[in-house]
């Protein structure tokens, strides 16, 4: 991404969706679990930051979205976090939406010729 500030503000506004999508398709994951999937998939363009994502886990858990589980590994207590019924619900609505928010503003960059085909 050209700009790390712009890509951050588009990661705030899309952040809570992101993690929600990700616990979805696996049954659970912990914090650096999720921060390594993200920059896999995204090829390293978006990298989230432990400040930005450990209080978006904690506000879903908060809200009754998600389910946490400590694990002892290698001597360690390793937090995993998995959706409740309501954050499966949510999470295919928000990510729902995002898809269609992401099409809308396909549409107004477009060139206006190639967007009224």
């Amino acid at each position: 991404m050209e700009n790390s500030t712009t890509s951050n503000e588009y990661v705030r506004g899309t952040l809570k969706t992101i993690v929600l999508n990700l616990l979805a398709e696996h049954d659970r994951m912990y914090g650096y679990e999720i921060t390594q999937e993200v920059k896999d998939r995204t090829g390293g363009a978006i990298a989230l930051t432990f400040g930005a994502l450990y209080p978006v886990l904690h506000k879903l858990e908060q809200e009754g979205l998600l389910l946490t589980e400590s694990v002892e590994v290698d001597g360690r207590l390793r937090k995993y976090y998995s959706l409740t019924h309501r954050g499966n619900e949510t999470a295919r609505t928000k990510t729902n939406d995002l898809e269609r928010f992401i099409e809308a503003v396909r549409l107004l960059l477009a060139p206006k010729n190639l967007a009224t085909e």
